[in-house]
């Protein structure tokens, strides 16, 4: 009885963290500042909230330099994988840019496949093409009617799915070591990220400037939701429940994504859209439970 309320729960606080992480896309649109002053906040203000949430749950640890060069690297890839993020938001939207960026779980099976003998199901080589044809649904089949500007969205948003895997395996490896899994990891994972965006923004001369309170608070929000709350509910829960259900319910982040920028931003979208949105949705969940071996196992043994 007690295992059946712990899933409910683990089951409810990533649907919880999902739901926080949904409006990430929204709070850059909201902010109205350059998309890597955006990326740069969020790290930033969420580094502060982790920070005070480590001191009060007396999380502060003293990592190895091995751990904190690891950490850093961690950190540089989700620095990438913000900086192209935002970049495809300002080109293709927050929904689409939401839904290439989870294109990741294709990434991650084929790392297993190639590096750990990881053997493909017929299910999971069955999605690929799926996802495929439902990306070109919701981008629109005539490639060559679309904007230089969109298609650099597209391009912007696959290379967010790449930085994401290097993101997510490297942070799967720092939270595999259980002795030093704490609030603090993720603290310094997001030190570091906003070290490296601070850094792409002094050199290229981007304003730090927050022009005015409605930027403020939708700054202060997307660290708040997204980088505190959101990553400390869903990580907190993975391990808790299987897999296949937990890439289930995640799929909610990039479908409430998609509809949060039809609803707020009148996003153009037809049928054919919307197909393409079920389809790509449908192949990303058969992605993630026809490798459910690889979501569990293998990815806790990747280097």
């Amino acid at each position: 009885m007690n295992n059946l309320f712990d899933r409910h729960r683990a089951v409810l606080q990533i649907l919880a963290g999902a739901f926080m992480i949904s409006f990430s896309a929204i709070f850059v649109r909201l902010a109205d500042v350059p998309p890597t002053s955006s990326g740069f906040y969020r790290v930033f203000f969420g580094f502060i909230f982790l920070f005070i949430i480590a001191v009060l749950k007396k999380h502060l640890i003293k990592p190895s330099l091995a751990q904190i060069l690891f950490i850093a690297f961690c950190g540089l890839a989700f620095a990438l994988d913000l900086f192209f993020w935002h970049e495809s938001i300002l080109f293709v939207g927050p929904g689409l840019a939401t839904l290439l960026g989870n294109f990741q779980v294709f990434l991650l099976a084929a790392t297993a496949i190639v590096f750990l003998g990881e053997k493909a199901r017929p299910r999971f080589l069955a999605s690929l093409p799926l996802a495929v044809f439902g990306l070109f649904l919701i981008v629109g089949l005539d490639w060559q009617r679309h904007s230089n500007t969109y298609k650099i969205g597209i391009y912007f948003g696959l290379l967010t799915a790449v930085c994401y895997t290097v993101y997510l395996l490297s942070l799967r490896k720092i939270q595999s070591d259980r002795s030093s899994f704490s609030v603090f990891s993720l603290m310094l994972v997001s030190f570091f990220c906003a070290l490296f965006l601070g850094l792409k923004m002094s050199i290229s001369g981007d304003t730090f400037l927050i022009p005015n309170l409605k930027s403020l608070l939708a700054l202060l929000g997307l660290g708040l939701f997204s980088q505190t709350f959101g990553w400390l509910l869903i990580s907190n829960a993975l391990p808790k429940i299987p897999t296949s259900l937990a890439g289930l319910v995640l799929l909610l982040q990039p479908s409430l994504s998609f509809v949060w920028d039809v609803l707020f931003f009148d996003r153009p979208t037809s049928l054919v859209n919307w197909l393409g949105v079920s389809i790509t949705l449908a192949a990303i969940y058969m992605g993630l439970t026809g490798k459910t071996q690889v979501r569990a196992e293998a990815l806790q043994e990747s280097p």
